[in-house]
């Protein structure tokens, strides 16, 4: 028997309708000893977030704007919750403590931070778990930087004699007593930092798909499933846009080997995508997945006998540091180099970096690439079968897509494509195509 963290998003605990779910789930397998929950998300397409409401209530309150009504939708949402679940835990009484601590100026990260913990009371009754509140066991500095040693040991220490517990996601404690939250979906984070500190055998992470898809159904049309997927293959495919897990959240269960499986609430039965250290072994499938998103600038430099000038990149990165810019891609050849910036990185400072480049490089030529679109084809068994790179290419070139840039990372398990994106769906049809039909 062992043991089982699992985390429940937003969607998940939207209302007592998912949490009954929720709880079938839970009853279904004596292993699952940690419950990590989000605040009520959506329960239908044009409906609210909790949080965004309560973050909502603070910026009316910030700019002498009636928020009244806005807090009512909260207070039903809960108090119906509550009701229909058939559970006391005082929520009339906590949100009027919150509708004083809004009055009174609290801080944003505290307001907002209430919908995990005003839900996680209500899960732990309901589930008959005890409820450890996050603010005892998550704890940043005075500054707000994360103390991941510290919060260790408090996780691993508040619940060695706690059996089965109901923890709020998405926030923690300053040392000086005040509610820091991590950024927007850190719930994932916390069942992550759950799961190192018990040492699970697993960090189950519930949420409204079953898994990973090799690409995006936006797009591809029923794209195949994936079944297993290794962190480092996850990492690249999150960066380029397949967001299901927050990235930080792979982190503290990589660090313990502790595999995370992405399961369905509304689909339990399905296995979801298992993510563990190593990539599996084996196996017909080159390519385990195919992301990108639009939003890239491609600045082209030529300059002869560039390759034997000291510095040229160092004081290319200086340029961009200097402009708060970081550089998603560098690309290179003999004489040339591309350096691939996001577009909301640069915010209208395109011609003050091009100048800067032409100042202290004294190029040849400078070539800008707007409106780019950056492709990435990824898969640990990639590197290991000939003629990958010529299918991907020969897709491309199949499907009239002109390829501005490529890339590849040193662990050949990722092909990055820079194309214009008025050819975005296109190229990620034709990879698809071309690696998985």
């Amino acid at each position: 028997m062992g043991i089982k963290v699992a985390k429940f998003g937003g969607s998940s605990v939207a209302d007592a309708i998912q949490i009954r779910k929720l709880r079938d789930i839970v009853r279904a397998d004596e292993d699952i000893h940690y419950v990590v929950v989000s605040a009520p998300g959506k329960r239908y397409a044009d409906d609210s977030k909790i949080t965004d409401l309560l973050y909502l209530c603070k910026t009316h309150i910030e700019h002498s704007i009636p928020y009244e009504q806005i807090f009512q939708v909260i207070c039903e949402r809960f108090l119906s919750t509550e009701e229909n679940l058939c559970v006391n835990v005082g929520i009339a009484e906590e949100l009027e403590h919150i509708r004083e601590e809004l009055e009174g100026g609290a801080s944003a990260d505290y307001i907002a931070s209430r919908g995990e913990y005003l839900n996680a009371k209500i899960i732990a009754a309901f589930l008959g778990f005890e409820f450890v509140d996050a603010k005892d066991v998550i704890k940043f500095s005075d500054k707000g930087k994360f103390l991941a040693d510290i919060t260790d040991d408090l996780i691993r220490s508040g619940l060695k004699t706690t059996p089965k517990a109901v923890i709020p996601g998405f926030y923690g404690e300053r040392w000086d007593g005040s509610i820091k939250t991590f950024s927007r979906g850190g719930s994932d984070i916390t069942g992550s930092l759950v799961a190192h500190a018990v040492d699970a055998d697993i960090y189950e992470n519930w949420t409204d798909v079953s898994g990973f898809m090799m690409a995006d159904p936006r797009i591809v049309d029923e794209p195949k499933p994936i079944s297993t997927i290794s962190y480092m293959e996850l990492r690249e495919l999150s960066y380029m846009g397949a967001s299901v897990l927050h990235e930080d959240a792979i982190y503290p269960a990589k660090d313990a080997d502790i595999p995370i499986n992405i399961r369905n609430t509304n689909d339990p039965e399905a296995p979801g995508t298992m993510i563990t250290a190593k990539p599996a072994a084996g196996g017909d499938q080159i390519v385990s997945g195919i992301a990108g998103r639009r939003g890239f600038t491609v600045i082209g430099i030529y300059k002869n006998h560039l390759a034997g000038e000291k510095g040229f990149i160092r004081k290319l990165a200086g340029i961009m540091e200097d402009k708060d810019i970081t550089i998603e891609h560098l690309p290179t050849g003999i004489d040339t180099m591309s350096v691939v910036l996001d577009d909301r990185m640069i915010n209208g400072k395109l011609d003050e970096i091009i100048d800067e480049i032409d100042r202290q490089l004294q190029p040849d030529t400078i070539d800008v690439f707007e409106d780019m679109a950056l492709i990435a084809t990824v898969g640990a068994g990639m590197s290991a079968r000939k003629g990958t790179s010529a299918r991907l290419f020969t897709s491309l070139a199949d499907a009239g897509v002109n390829i501005r840039m490529i890339d590849q990372g040193s662990s050949e398990m990722n092909i990055i494509v820079g194309v214009e994106s008025k050819d975005f769906e296109t190229a990620i049809r034709a990879i698809y195509n071309a690696f998985v039909k």
